[in-house]
Parts: C-alpha cells; structure tokens; sequence
C-alpha cells in the first residue's frame, strides 16, 4: 500500500474513491473535479468496465485524449467486492491504470460526524449508529487491505482532508485555483457572485472622449488610454500585491474558485481595460484567469 505522501510519477488514468460513509468520499471527489478529472458519483462497481468501454466506443482511442476518469465507488457487500476486483483486473487488462484510494477514519469520528449531520448511517437498519459502521467495515475488509492509497481522515478537517488528496494528484497540470476576473457596469449593478469589487471610476472615462467612445476597452487604443492615465498602473501593481496572501490563503483553504468584479460607469472602457490586464498578470502555474465582460455590448 502506498502512503498518500507518496506520489507516483505519473497520474493514474483512473481513480476509484471507495471507503466508509462518512470518512470523507465527497470532499475527495470534489478535489478531483476541480482539479480537472471527470467524476462519476455512487458508480455500482459492475459499472467500472461498462464506463471505460463507453468512452472507447466513443471514438476515444489515443489515451492522452481520454479524460481523467474518477469514480466514487460504495463497496458494502461481499458480492461487490467480486465484482469490483473482477472489473478492476479487466480494466488492467485493457491497458487502464487504475488506482483504488480508500478513506477510512475511526468509528468515533465516524460517530461523531454522522450525529452533526443527524443522519442515519446507511446500513444501519432498526440498530444503533455504531452496528451501522460495523457491518460496514467488515463488508470492506478485504478492499481496504488492497487499496493502493489509505487515507485517515480522523483528524483532518475538510481543508486539511483536500490538501491531502491534492498532494496524491499534485502531478496534474490543471491549476488549483480559478480566478475570474470580471468587468461590469456599476449602473447595471454590482454582481452578485462577486468576492472581490473594484471601482475603476476614478480613472477619467473615455465615453467623453469622442475618438474613445465608439471603441471598448479590448481594444488597444482604449486600453492604452486607461492604462496610461495617473494611477492606474499603480492600482494594478497594488491589487497584485494584495491578491498575493490572499491567493496563497484560498489554496491553504481549498478554495477553488474566486470572482474578482472590476466596475466602471457603463462596463465598457474603463473596467473592461482593466480586467484585461489584471487577468493578464494573474495566470501563474496555481492560479488560472479568465475573464468575463458582464455589460460590455449593452450601451
């Protein structure tokens, strides 16, 4: 069994996440999706091989086409494991390399997780919470033993428990965090999925100018204007010295997604220059831009 600490050189082209309820399969796979794998959730496991030949017969033959696969498996029977271990050697067969991580923690985690949540535990019937994880446990025995990756999550929270799967797939090229940068008009509203809100009105506004009206800020004649006038390189300067603990911050925390709204008049010129150059100078090897321009095309 590898330790997750561990990671191979190369990613595997198929993950299964399997383990105990509660031990935490679903911040697992969310980790796996944002960096970029394809997840299927609850996957039956007589369904692993019937998945992988799906995507064949979807003309997918060369194998640095085939997305990353990833699927969550609930293993509670002995009747699934057969068939889980009869998939897994077809797949091998057929050239896949797919590697089996198992969370497991310790039942008074476990306990104490399910009561926060006031669920049942899904095997446990008319009995008490503890036979529930019992009777799972012993289903998974064998699985557990030959899992290539065991992960403890006893006394990790959710952002410490996706550090951890993070560092399993560190060797994806996907960023692991995603910051869209977006441009908008402050008469049209401020968005509502903002984290962060810049105003861009203390530049002067190239509507006044009448050889700048008719052109947007994507195009270099505007956004040379706005980009030349006082302050505005130091305002670029500042907010990517500002973003820099934030940034490190969200990837200690897990998160994956952030919205950065920069707002002038009318979402045009002045904002729409901006964005541009913020996402411009944010892409890094951590940290993916994009860019989206809320209101331009509405005056």
């Amino acid at each position: 069994m590898t330790d997750v600490d561990e990671s191979p050189e190369l990613a595997p082209e198929l993950i299964v996440v399997t383990g105990m309820s509660g031990a935490g399969r679903t911040t697992a796979a969310n980790v796996l999706e944002d960096r970029g794998w394809y997840v299927i959730d609850n996957l039956p496991p007589q369904l692993l091989v019937a998945m992988a030949d799906l995507l064949a017969k979807q003309g997918i033959e060369n194998r640095e086409s085939v997305p990353k696969l990833a699927a969550v498996v609930d293993v509670r029977s002995r009747e699934f494991f057969t068939d889980f271990r009869e998939g897994l050697d077809h797949l091998r067969d057929e050239g896949w390399r797919p590697t089996v991580i198992f969370m497991d923690a310790t039942d008074e985690a476990l306990v104490r997780r399910f009561e926060s949540v006031r669920r049942p535990h899904p095997l446990q019937d008319e009995g008490r919470l503890l036979d529930g994880i019992q009777r799972e446990r012993e289903a998974l025995r064998d699985l557990r033993a030959t899992a290539d990756i065991l992960i403890d999550t006893s006394g990790l929270n959710v952002h410490q428990l996706s550090s951890k799967v993070r560092e399993f797939v560190g060797g994806d090229d996907g960023p692991a965090l995603r910051i869209a940068v977006m441009s908008f008009g402050f008469k049209y509203g401020i968005p509502l999925d903002a984290d962060l809100v810049f105003d861009m009105r203390f530049l002067p506004n190239p509507f006044w100018n009448p050889q700048l009206r008719p052109h947007t800020g994507q195009e270099s004649i505007v956004a040379d204007y706005v980009l030349a006038q006082p302050g505005a390189k130091e305002f670029l300067d500042r907010t990517l010295s500002l973003l820099e603990p934030m940034t490190a911050g969200y990837l200690r925390e897990g998160r994956s997604y952030v919205t950065l709204a920069v707002g002038c008049t009318g979402g045009k010129h002045r904002s729409v220059a901006m964005a541009e150059a913020l996402a411009d100078r944010l892409n890094s090897r951590e940290v993916k831009s994009l860019v989206v321009h809320r209101d331009l095309g509405r005056e």
